[in-house]
């Protein structure tokens, strides 16, 4: 069975940073829409891309939750 046409269109995070993952997340929805779709504190409370980081690192099941959230709406954005 020939899955590259089914994942064609899907993004992946093939050589994508965290820090690209969360960059592009708060510029295309913003901190208050990350912080709704993902309820941390380093999204809810003076949010910076560094505290995401380090939290985001330390943490595999909020990193997942990002991951996931980047995965889901970078759908929605047209390819680069």
């Amino acid at each position: 069975m020939d899955t590259t046409k089914k994942t064609a269109n899907r993004p992946t995070l093939d050589g994508i940073t965290l820090e690209t993952i969360v960059t592009l997340l708060a510029e295309k929805l913003g901190w208050e829409a990350l912080a709704e779709a993902v309820p941390i504190r380093c999204f809810t409370h003076d949010p910076s891309i560094k505290s995401s980081l380090k939290f985001l690192r330390r943490t595999p099941w909020a990193r997942a939750k990002v991951e996931q959230l980047y995965l889901h709406e970078a759908r929605r954005w047209p390819a680069a």
